[in-house]
């Protein structure tokens, strides 16, 4: 039979991850108690539906204990500030994002996270004591630029070379597959997991899949595994997430919660939402490497530009990239650009501009707009014409962001045409497959 206790005395009992019933002068809420600053003029509760309340101290008549939390649960949370070094755990490194908003119980509204605290109070509550968080930025991912890539890159070299177990990123979806490509070539060599992961929705709703997302991200970060990865729901349901390797992977759907598909890929492995077990899917997971240097290296020729083709597209607007050290262009299926070998005069031609381009220095590499599949400039007339132009890419199958990414690496460090196409061409970070499987899409 659970207690009914007077206001002061049962809020001193009541601690934090016990299941509760709070009765106030608005009806009764049944919910696991979560932990919130001892200044807060609210207590919050999760319900079973997900969603999170906050309901004012003062209005609160008797609180009924339900169910104690775990004696294992409560030892964590005790323990969970005591070491500030990041040795033995996971590193959190925190960007910003939808994932990192809390909830303002006095407007009812979200307001991301601003400290390595608040960020720790967000975090699902039986994986406090086994990260050491840390506040990097806080802003949305679509003003995330290359420099943030740089940071964030050296802040995980410094958490692994610091001890950490793997290292964990909370980052907004919008652009999450730039960064991850990003931490691909600048992270040569790891002997851990790095995880990045988000969320589509909010944790102020029931349909919120952060802390989902994060447990899974978490508990990959522990995984037997080393690379740089997305950790997101795998499909619809509550049941897991899938972990896709980092140059092979992209934003697919703009509210899904199984927004992140793997892109001419397998899914590097699964975790299991019940269990948090890690299930490799792909042959080409790597294990821990324990005696592996971690290079880091950030350098990046942002000078790179990526556009898009499509019909009606000015000749004028390719020849405005001669100002770039770099252009990607994200050509239509096999990877073709509008050339008019036949002499219609209504086409528009870009032939002469893309050409110019090339002969002037500038690499140019193509991509496909199709996202799935290989660029082929062998298999039509145009597209040979593409190659004999001095067109980097043929049969390279990174997606257009991924090709954008890796040309602002490459042309860190080479500048001689004759070695960006070969550094372009051959697969550095898994970002190129060696032979298109045969996988969903």
């Amino acid at each position: 039979m659970a207690r009914k206790e007077g206001k002061k005395e049962a809020s001193a009992e009541a601690e934090p991850g016990d299941k509760v019933q709070v009765e106030c002068a608005s009806g009764k809420y049944c919910g696991i108690l979560l932990p919130r600053k001892q200044e807060s003029p609210f207590l919050a509760l999760k319900l079973g539906s997900g969603y999170n309340i906050g309901i004012r101290k003062e209005a609160i008549t008797a609180i009924s204990i339900l169910e104690k939390a775990s004696a294992q649960f409560r030892k964590e949370l005790k323990e969970e500030k005591k070491s500030s070094s990041p040795a033995g755990k996971v590193s959190l490194l925190a960007c910003g994002g939808t994932i990192a908003n809390r909830v303002d119980y006095r407007t009812g509204a979200v307001h991301p996270a601003v400290s390595a605290e608040e960020l720790l109070e967000s975090l699902p509550m039986q994986t406090r004591g086994t990260v050491q968080p840390r506040m990097l930025f806080s802003l949305p991912s679509e003003d995330m630029s290359p420099a943030h890539w740089a940071e964030l890159a050296k802040a995980a070299a410094e958490s692994i070379k610091g001890g950490a177990e793997g290292v964990v990123i909370t980052h907004g979806t919008d652009t999450m597959h730039y960064t991850s490509a990003a931490l691909s070539f600048m992270l040569q060599n790891l002997p851990c997991p790095v995880v990045l992961t988000g969320s589509q929705r909010s944790s102020d709703r029931g349909s919120s899949d952060a802390e989902l997302n994060l447990s899974c991200a978490i508990a990959a970060a522990k995984s037997d595994l080393s690379g740089v990865f997305i950790c997101m729901h795998e499909n619809l349901s509550d049941e897991s997430c899938a972990l896709l390797f980092g140059p092979k992977a992209r934003k697919m759907h703009t509210t899904r919660r199984d927004a992140f598909r793997p892109i001419n890929s397998l899914p590097a492995a699964r975790v299991d939402a019940a269990s948090l077990s890690v299930e490799k899917i792909s042959p080409n997971c790597q294990p821990r490497k324990k005696e592996s240097k971690l290079a880091l290296d950030t350098r990046m020729n942002t000078n790179v530009a990526l556009q898009y083709i499509y019909p009606g597209l000015k000749p004028s607007a390719i020849a405005s990239l001669a100002g770039y050290d770099g252009v990607v262009l994200a050509g239509m299926g096999l990877g073709h650009l509008p050339v008019n070998l036949s002499g219609d005069k209504l086409a528009m031609p870009i032939l002469k501009e893309v050409a110019q381009l090339v002969n002037s220095g500038i690499p140019v590499v193509l991509a496909s707009q199709c996202i799935y599949g290989r660029v082929d400039m062998d298999v039509y007339t145009n597209g040979r014409v593409l190659k004999e132009a001095g067109i980097i890419g043929n049969l390279c199958d990174m997606t257009p962001e991924t090709a954008y990414v890796k040309l602002m690496w490459v042309l860190g460090r080479e500048k001689r045409m004759g070695e960006v196409k070969k550094l372009m061409e051959t697969s550095i970070a898994g970002e190129i497959s060696e032979r298109s499987p045969i996988a969903p899409y």
